[in-house]
């Protein structure tokens, strides 16, 4: 059995998004021949995007060593950001110290800085390390900077930290596309994706049973960006005076924005279907988020849960009516890099997806699965019209998910994409052996 470093800033007991790869990837990586051992830090402050999810923890292999460093949460500030590596780094030490030999390092990020401890304990062990993206960092078409030379400077860096990977893995194939063409000193390390995916053990069993004159629910898991899209709007401008964001990038249609324009597009239409419609927002809601059902007057069929445990979320997944899924809206021509982690949740539950989504990886997985009505972000008649639909095919009595495929679900379970990490390890492995280079 071959040993691994995780490196991993997100770990259980937190929750949230970006838990999810690491957790399964721990989860499953002694089945292909690797022992993980994960370096992480102390248990973050419970905030909005860090939730306490303990229920993740019962996911993690027996035995499983985990090291915490001491260290302050990561920000921005430059005495911070120096302690948090060399706590992190003394904590590495440690436990490669115990370890009685280590093959290999892998760091998956975000934070970014995180890419330089890999690197650092890589040199000091004579360990090929391993760069896992869950996002595009610097090629992030979502991301704001405060101006366009921040966004160069964030490129340099991204090129800088990544030179020493021996193996860069992004998660989709747009985003590993973009890198290969940005940086072509780094595009024979590059050739990898990734992607999120499902578990299928949190999928077993039947569908849970929806009460007897249960309403039509539309089911949304996951964080709304309304602030920053409301924030973005308003400071559009300046935005691109600043070059902040790329041109043509709108953010605020990855939130309830134009859905809630839809809805009441749609009861103006249709006023008795308000009667047997709900709307289920799984998450933990800003203000902002709530201002947007409140000024739409549809308090009365908006329900926000708070953050559930990733199992609950899976549930309620399972047996939604339909499934909202928003993206952010490109220019005609773009194609997004990324993939939001419930995209593949939701095609592996079956269930009718209203995907609000622009052309890109996202998009072409949702339509190859068969169960998304697929439209444009910000088109509020489309998505009334979807609506209406899926609407009217409930109260017809259709099976929910009749045009599913399940076979093109299938290449996004976990266990399959752990095989493939497990590859591309035993890869990295095989050729410094090649070299002459040294692991245990």
């Amino acid at each position: 059995m071959r040993r691994v470093l995780y490196i991993a800033h997100y770990f259980p007991p937190i929750g949230g998004a970006g838990v999810q790869r690491t957790v399964k990837f721990v989860k499953h990586l002694a089945g292909f021949g690797w022992s993980p051992l994960v370096l992480t830090g102390r248990t973050l402050p419970e905030t909005r995007w860090t939730p306490d999810d303990r229920s993740l923890q019962d996911e993690l292999p027996d035995g499983l060593v985990v090291g915490r460093a001491e260290a302050p949460p990561a920000t921005k500030a430059a005495a911070n950001r120096r302690r948090r590596y060399e706590a992190f780094v003394e904590e590495g030490e440690r436990l490669l110290a115990g370890a009685g030999g280590v093959d290999a390092v892998l760091v998956t990020m975000s934070p970014f800085e995180d890419a330089r401890i890999a690197r650092e304990l890589s040199q000091r062990h004579g360990l090929p390390w391993l760069a896992d993206l869950r996002d595009p960092w610097a090629l992030d078409e979502f991301q704001e900077w405060p101006s366009r030379w921040h966004r160069a400077w964030a490129r340099h860096e991204m090129e800088r930290s990544l030179a020493g990977a021996a193996r860069i893995i992004m998660n989709t194939p747009e985003a590993a596309r973009r890198l290969r063409e940005t940086f072509p000193a780094l595009a024979n390390r590059a050739g990898t994706f990734i992607t999120n995916g499902y578990d299928e053990e949190d999928f077993r069993g039947d569908v849970p049973a929806v009460p007897p004159g249960a309403p039509f629910t539309l089911v949304h898991s996951g964080y709304f960006h309304t602030d920053a899209g409301l924030r973005q709007r308003k400071h559009r401008w300046r935005n691109r005076l600043l070059g902040r964001l790329e041109p043509g990038v709108e953010t605020l249609s990855r939130s309830h924005f134009y859905l809630v324009q839809a809805v009441n597009r749609w009861l103006e239409r249709e006023p008795s279907a308000r009667e047997y419609f709900r709307m289920e927002f799984v998450g933990v809601p800003s203000e902002a988020d709530r201002q947007v059902v409140r000024e739409a007057r549809l308090e009365d069929l908006v329900t926000f849960t708070g953050y559930l445990p990733h199992d609950e979320c899976v549930r309620r997944t399972r047996r939604a009516d339909l499934l909202f899924l928003p993206m952010h809206h490109l220019p005609a021509g773009r194609r997004s890099g990324i993939v939001p982690g419930k995209v593949y949740e939701y095609m592996a539950s079956g269930r009718p997806i209203l995907a609000a989504v622009p052309d890109g990886d996202a998009r072409d997985y949702l339509a190859t699965a068969g169960t998304a009505h697929l439209v444009a972000p910000t088109d509020v008649d489309a998505l009334s019209r979807a609506l209406a639909t899926a609407f009217a095919r409930w109260r017809e009595g259709n099976t929910p998910g009749a045009d599913w495929r399940s076979e093109a679900v299938l290449p996004f379970e976990r266990r399959e994409l752990t095989r493939q990490l497990a590859e591309v390890l035993d890869g990295m492995v095989a050729e410094r052996h090649r070299s002459g280079g040294t692991t245990r």
